[in-house]
């Protein structure tokens, strides 16, 4: 194991008591401590939800939708069916209200496929209504109609996004890029996974992973650390180097530390919030969901990251919204957003057989 595995293991493993112990805090009043005050709401855990309220879009009424949308899958999980109605409805009168006005500011092409993804979402929540009606004997069909609705609000939503919304610093020019989003396919000895890099919160971060991938370092490399019910991680390549070399340079390629606050435009760089005196923000892409996947580094610096990545897949419902201990101190670059339930069944040893772009290809740059 790498000096970089090793510090990030002791820190892993510390994090990981301290997610309990975050657990345990949710039942304790913390009034008199404004920092540690739990934040209101049930943390979002759905990989998909998380990756749309990342996108870069202003127009208020299409997160309207989006919350309204979002709130249903929270009573159709507790069984609360008059209330996943009511959800309904509320979207549907947010549609009425909202269609017309959004659509007519779209050109003609994104016009109509905004156009269909309406009439989809339309169709979806009728299918949920009806099937609630059941009670318990039409959840199954509800659920499967949710999945397909929030398929179809990423699909409206990609609409109303517009050019990458900022510049990367100059500093890090050198650097691949990823002015987008982009999904990486691996294949594993244990199955595969789908994972969906954000580069509108992470470009730099996401773009070395892309660029990487693009390359074929990970293909055949293990997973060097695997601990049950936490995280799995690889990117080690064989020989001395605890990352990826760069040919041109012969030395290591080291990436900057790269968080972006929630409902800010650009990233934060080079520190972690803790440094930069952030005690009261939340990531735009937190640890909230199984499956989020982040950059491994040494712990005393955190502009060291490489090549190794882990993917986070402790328990969700254990951290509270906004109090995870790995927030803020690791970069998020992207979620798995198909076959999470690969992650149980990777052991030590297991390798990465093939990693690649499916698409986003056009969103990648190369550093100059």
């Amino acid at each position: 194991m790498t000096q970089r595995a090793q510090g990030f293991w002791q820190w892993g493993s510390l994090c990981r008591i301290g997610l309990y112990v975050a657990a345990l805090l949710c039942g304790v009043a913390l009034w008199g401590i404004p920092a540690l005050a739990l934040p209101q709401g049930d943390a979002i855990t759905d990989p998909r939800t998380l990756l749309r309220r990342a996108l870069p879009i202003q127009d208020s009424r299409i997160w309207e939708i989006d919350e309204a949308i979002t709130k249903i899958e929270a009573d159709l999980k507790y069984n609360r069916w008059s209330a996943v109605r009511g959800d309904v409805r509320q979207v549907e009168r947010l549609l009425d209200r909202y269609a017309d006005p959004l659509l007519a500011e779209l050109p003609p092409e994104q016009a109509a496929a905004a156009s269909e993804a309406i009439a989809a979402l339309r169709q979806e929540l009728q299918l949920i209504s009806q099937a609630t009606e059941r009670k318990s004997k039409g959840k199954e069909e509800a659920r499967a109609a949710y999945d397909r609705l929030i398929d179809d609000l990423g699909s409206l939503e990609n609409n109303w996004v517009g050019a990458f919304p900022y510049e990367v610093p100059d500093e890090y020019a050198d650097k691949p890029q990823l002015l987008g989003r982009a999904e990486v396919e691996l294949n594993t000895t244990a199955g595969r996974m789908v994972i969906t890099l954000d580069g509108y919160s992470a470009p730099i971060t996401a773009g070395n992973f892309a660029d990487l991938v693009q390359r074929g370092f990970y293909d055949g490399l293990t997973f060097d650390r695997v601990e049950k019910f936490f995280l799995v991680q690889a990117g080690d390549p064989p020989g001395p180097a605890d990352g990826y070399v760069d040919p041109a340079t012969g030395r290591v390629r080291t990436i900057p530390m790269e968080i972006r606050v929630k409902g800010e435009v650009m990233p934060r760089y080079g520190q972690t919030f803790d440094q930069l005196g952030l005690w009261d923000v939340e990531p735009a892409l937190p640890f909230a969901a199984e499956g989020t996947v982040a950059m491994a580094r040494y712990p005393e610096d955190p502009n060291s990251a490489s090549s190794q990545f882990f993917i986070f897949m402790a328990e969700p419902d254990l951290t509270p919204a906004g109090l995870n201990l790995m927030d803020g101190r690791y970069a998020v670059f992207g979620y798995v957003t198909e076959g999470t339930e690969v992650l149980r069944k990777i052991k030590l040893g297991d390798q990465i057989l093939s990693a690649r772009l499916i698409s986003g290809q056009e969103n990648l740059r190369n550093g100059a």
